[in-house]
């Protein structure tokens, strides 16, 4: 027994008690019978269980995974009369958890006896509707990002964010392209690079260029040219986004510890294998915010003329203005920006970092939504975000404050089969996607998981168009804050519009009053040059922060 995963004891118990079961028909008489008869019945159990390619959990816990498929099956009930689970988890997160499921499995989505949730607690949303709905004719709902460049890309509203091949298996990587593939839409690589998993299906690709240059590296870790080349220029690679920081650890880093370092994660990455492989906490191709802007523009080169733009964590808000006002001063302007909401998760970081690291996705959109609007440069750059999007409503709110695109992992990941088990972080992940055990993710059938998908993007796409149809719209890009409504107090809701302070075009660089106190402590002696603390940041420890 002690020779077997413990995940596979179950199932051996079994077939050693209908093996002794057998034995005691034989020599004790047919009283036995019934016995074998169960534990028979339990071994084809865990064979078929074993055999079967719809149900990671179960090719991997044979046999067992039914008591959980039982607890769900009367999940309702259990969870109101015995053992109130996820006490502390909101009750909205849990309904998602499960619409994600029933999308990716083409199950209706549809609930009986209206909301489950309190429609007067102070947080809780809505989207306006209107008397007088539309008809829209396709959910495939498309923008054009670096519209005027060598090779544009047409990327769907919904895209697929940040997984790393390392974080996520070979498998899981796979079944995300093909789906991917499937539903026309982009799969951010993550910043381990492009794997022969991303390949293998041939969906689109956005290759994140991190600190490390993982796939562009020299082997001292300094960014190689020639060896990006190489890869940017694969027509499966749609985009360059270079990744500044991460909502789920913002300034950061990491280190892959040597022993998960395979042969195929160090092929990715360009690093040895079984040898640390670190990820800085900042880029050494460039210090000062215009540099940024000039690294840009060389990867856009190198790359052929293929869209290329950056991904941050908003976090010091006068980095993120140096870094606008280098946009006028150098000329160079990215093609896109994604801002990552602090509330971004990860295999494994800090509690800290989880927690009270990074702004959250709302403020950060609007702050950079904000500020391009602030340069006359909103219409030159399309916005993403990403942050704890799983649904159309979340879809529909981050569009309405000022993105043109968004992307998720954690929803994608819940399509996959990812049950929230937690341990991501210990290579045991029981449904085979974040673990780089080939046994484990062995149980993750790619053509069954990509179906799936492709399913929870088609589902999700098709509910933000009957969101759109119900308020009067025909496409995302008409959705604004107005659209959106929040309760502040028992007796009051406001919509985003009023709630969030808007910049009128044009008004930074005009010189005008912005009203807005984050402008007004930090716009103006924010740098080009610099990411370091403007006066305005000395003056307000003095007089604000002693």
């Amino acid at each position: 027994m002690s020779l077997l995963p413990q995940r596979l004891w179950g199932f051996a118990a079994c077939v050693v008690l209908f093996a002794a079961s057998c034995v005691a028909v034989v020599w004790l008489g047919d009283g036995w019978i019934w016995a074998a008869a169960g534990f028979g019945a339990l071994v084809a159990v865990g064979v078929y269980d074993l055999v079967q390619t719809q149900h990671a959990v179960s090719r991997n816990y044979p046999v067992l995974a039914h008591i959980r498929y039982f607890l769900e099956s009367i999940g309702p009930e259990i969870r109101q009369y015995f053992i109130e689970y996820d006490t502390e988890e909101h009750p909205y997160s849990r309904l998602q958890r499960a619409v994600v499921y029933q999308r990716a499995k083409g199950v209706r989505d549809t609930r009986p006896f209206g909301t489950q949730l309190d429609v007067y607690a102070n947080d809780h949303e809505w989207i306006n509707h209107s008397i007088a709905p539309t008809r829209i004719a396709s959910h495939d709902f498309r923008i054009v990002i670096g519209e005027g460049r060598a090779q544009p890309h047409s990327a769907s509203v919904f895209n697929i964010s940040a997984m790393s091949f390392g974080a996520l298996s070979g498998n899981a990587i796979r079944a995300l392209n093909a789906g991917a593939k499937k539903g026309g839409f982009h799969h951010d690589t993550g910043e381990g690079s492009i794997s022969v998993h991303h390949r293998a299906n041939g969906g689109d690709l956005v290759w994140e260029v991190a600190s490390g240059y993982f796939g562009c590296r020299n082997e001292d870790g300094s960014f190689c040219a020639e060896k990006f080349v190489a890869n940017a220029r694969d027509p499966q690679v749609k985009m360059i986004e270079i990744k500044l920081s991460q909502g789920a650890k913002p300034g950061h880093g990491g280190v892959l510890p040597g022993a998960k370092v395979t042969a195929e994660i160090a092929a990715a990455r360009g690093v040895p294998q079984g040898v640390d492989c670190v990820s800085p906490a900042q880029h050494s191709a460039f210090s000062t915010p215009a540099g940024l802007l000039e690294f840009v523009e060389r990867l856009r080169t190198l790359s052929g003329g293929k869209p290329t733009g950056f991904k941050l964590a908003i976090g010091h808000p006068w980095e993120w203005f140096g870094i606008a006002k280098a946009m006028r001063q150098t000329g160079i302007l990215p093609d896109f920006i994604v801002v990552d909401g602090g509330e971004g998760g990860t295999g494994a970081a800090p509690a800290e970092f989880v927690d009270h690291v990074g702004v959250p996705l709302r403020e950060g959109l609007l702050l950079v939504h904000n500020t391009l609007v602030g340069l006359n440069l909103r219409g030159a750059i399309r916005l993403g975000a990403a942050g704890k999007i799983t649904g159309a409503y979340e879809l529909a709110r981050t569009l309405a404050l000022g993105a043109d695109f968004a992307n998720a992992a954690r929803g994608f990941m819940f399509a996959l089969g990812c049950i929230q088990s937690l341990s991501c972080h210990t290579d045991r992940c029981p449904t085979g996607v974040a673990t780089q055990d080939p046994r484990r993710q062995q149980a993750l059938h790619v053509q069954t998981k990509a179906e799936r998908v492709h399913r929870f993007h088609d589902n999700t796409l098709k509910a933000l168009k009957e969101l759109l149809e119900a308020a009067g719209l025909n496409h995302p890009q008409e959705l604004g804050p107005e659209h959106v409504v929040m309760r502040v107090s028992p007796t009051q809701v406001h919509s985003f519009a009023s709630m969030y302070h808007y910049l009128e075009p044009g008004v930074l660089l005009a010189g005008g009053a912005t009203d807005h106190g984050v402008f007004e402590d930090f716009w103006d002696t924010a740098s080009a040059d610099s990411f370091a603390p403007p006066s305005s940041v000395l003056a307000l420890r003095g007089s604000k922060l002693v």
